[in-house]
């Protein structure tokens, strides 16, 4: 057993595995003006990150995410999803990879992955505020 991952990373690496569309693996359209888009790389380990938010009046309420890479990567971003379903932009803008590293209680070699799941956040949300920005000021 490799233990640079811990048994909940593994064990929810596995449940993305065995059933992606319910642990939101997917993808929204990028146009839609209600997605927000966030597209991370960390080259060095070869995880890409894609993350998507569906808001409604302010409210994240549907996360999908695609990540290409390590399970830590992959486990960080379906943690994410639980996270962040639910919450304000303010809430999840909120969110650090700290909070992502301690609930998926990653290994210090992994924290990266959480870093990168903050950064996702974080142009996602600045995706969305562009199309919403563009519409308020559409008239």
């Amino acid at each position: 057993h490799n233990m640079a991952y811990s048994d909940r990373v593994v064990k929810r690496f596995e449940n993305v595995l065995k059933n992606p569309e319910k642990h939101s693996v997917g993808r929204f359209d990028p146009e839609d003006p209600n997605i927000g888009t966030g597209m991370v790389g960390a080259p060095a380990c070869g995880d890409v990150m894609r993350l998507q938010l569906q808001v409604e009046n302010g409210i994240i309420n549907d996360v999908k995410f695609k990540t290409y890479g390590c399970g830590s990567a992959i486990a960080s971003s379906s943690e994410l999803v639980d996270m962040l379903t639910g919450k304000t932009l303010e809430q999840a803008e909120a969110v650090t990879n700290k909070q992502i590293a301690e609930i998926l209680d990653l290994p210090p070699i992994k924290l990266h992955c959480s870093v990168l799941a903050q950064e996702s956040i974080a142009k996602a949300l600045a995706d969305y505020r562009r199309k919403d920005n563009y519409r308020s000021s559409d008239g």
